[in-house]
């Protein structure tokens, strides 16, 4: 998916949505239409040539690969887009990583004349980050929030009770319009908004006791590539 879209007068962004199937991983592709400034969103190994062979056709530079947090079930290729591009790698401070940018709640990532805000939504992680568009049209909300559910809180540093705070306080606080795209679906579902989650989604719209006792019964088997993603992710992103 590939969007020219207008977010301010004379400013128009660049954006594609990309998914690797393995891990049903959503990648994200932004960029100043105007000095070809981008950044890259939780890019994945196996997909490392397909996002350099876009980067090189459409003459991007890419300034930032940033992860929405320490993944578990697939591992990042933010280090070797570092190693080709010379860009920065960034992911939220507190996940335990050695990013080139360790970031922090409200930090601005800049590409051209626009920016990507820092919110700390921890609770899947310790540090886990959601990104916002600087007009509040969009935001990334890696594995914290997903369409019509969240992440688990089993394993990570997870925190089911942290979790619903995040949300509510860092992602429900957004303009009902603003779109919502989650790091990954199982469906084929590719966007939603604050408007939708906050009416639809089955676990947020709980009670915060509720939800805590619906995520300590899940029963979810850990990812299949969690031992070797997560030291991988800590050395790599």
């Amino acid at each position: 998916r590939l969007y020219l879209r207008q977010t301010r007068p004379f400013a128009t962004m660049l954006f594609k949505q990309l998914f690797e199937h393995e891990s049903s991983t959503y990648t994200f592709l932004l960029a100043d239409e105007d000095s070809k400034d981008a950044v890259i969103i939780d890019p994945v190994k196996e997909t490392f040539e397909r996002d350099c062979t876009i980067i090189d056709e459409l003459e991007l530079k890419l300034k930032y690969a940033l992860n929405t947090h320490v993944h578990a079930d697939h591992i990042t290729s933010a280090a070797s887009l570092r190693e080709k591009y010379g860009c920065k790698t960034a992911v939220g401070a507190k996940g335990g990583a050695k990013p080139d940018v360790p970031l922090e709640h409200g930090m601005k990532i800049e590409f051209g004349r626009h920016h990507l805000e820092c919110r700390y939504t921890p609770g899947h992680t310790d540090g886990c980050m959601t990104f916002v568009l600087d007009d509040k049209s969009m935001a990334f909300t890696g594995d914290a929030l997903l369409i019509r559910g969240c992440g688990r809180t089993d394993f990570q540093q997870g925190s089911a009770e942290t979790l619903y705070e995040s949300i509510h306080q860092q992602v429900f606080t957004l303009p009902d319009s603003c779109l919502l795209y989650p790091g990954h679906d199982y469906k084929g579902r590719t966007v939603t908004s604050v408007a939708e989650e906050k009416k639809l989604n089955p676990r947020l719209t709980k009670d915060k006791a509720a939800f805590v006792e619906l995520m300590a019964n899940l029963g979810l088997p850990h990812p299949k590539k969690i031992k070797e993603s997560v030291p991988a992710n800590l050395e790599l992103s």
